[in-house]
């Protein structure tokens, strides 16, 4: 899909998805080339009417990286109390360099950074809810606020937090875009094209091009 979105319009909010060192190359949990997104967000950013930015931001010790698990190896997975959850190299503790944003992304321009994964015992893949699907980060109540209906997505990685985001905003009744340009991925076994066949199955219109 190709077609143009007005970014400029008050109806609608440019939501940036963890664009952190650790998830760039060199960073902890490093997506190839996912410093590539820079660029097009930065340029979508000149134009946005709303602009949202997400920051992983994990304490010590936190029950989604491997380290916490005896005898666990990150991209293990096991099963927690909201169900099955993938372990992790350490990434984006509280306060480091590698939770601090990506140093060329435009992220003063960011109206409201919603953090996420901070408490202990709980991941948070979405921008809306964190992993057990109860547990708000306040997102929702903001953009309706603001009277925005209409999202376009952009950011790391876009089988995970990216697609975990989309498909929450699509259900809370959003009209979402994803702008794969302005995103990368994991591809985890094949999480890739599991991803983009949710989305586009729950409405989530997936733009090839930038906008």
């Amino acid at each position: 899909m190709t077609s143009k979105l007005d970014l400029t319009a008050d109806n609608t909010a440019l939501l940036i998805i963890d664009v952190q060192n650790d998830f760039c190359p060199g960073g902890q949990l490093a997506v190839q080339d996912g410093d590539q997104v820079v660029a097009p967000i930065n340029l979508m950013i000149t134009s946005a009417a709303h602009i949202v930015a997400t920051q992983d931001w994990h304490p010590d010790g936190h029950a989604s990286f491997a380290t916490s698990h005896e005898g666990r190896r990150p991209f293990d997975a096991i099963e927690v109390s909201y169900g099955m959850q993938t372990l992790w190299p350490d990434h984006c503790v509280q306060g480091s360099a590698g939770a601090a944003f990506h140093p060329e992304l435009q992220i003063d321009a960011a109206h409201m950074i919603v953090r996420k994964g901070f408490r202990s015992a709980i991941d948070s893949y979405s921008a809306f809810f964190e992993n057990d699907q109860t547990t708000v980060t306040g997102l929702h109540g903001y953009l309706q606020s603001r009277s925005v209906g209409q999202l376009v997505l952009a950011g790391l990685a876009t089988d995970y937090c990216v697609a975990y985001s989309a498909l929450d905003a699509a259900r809370l009744g959003y009209d979402v875009h994803v702008v794969l340009p302005a995103c990368r991925a994991i591809d985890l076994d094949g999480s890739m094209a599991a991803a983009a066949q949710q989305m586009s199955a729950a409405g989530i219109t997936l733009h090839q091009t930038l906008l």
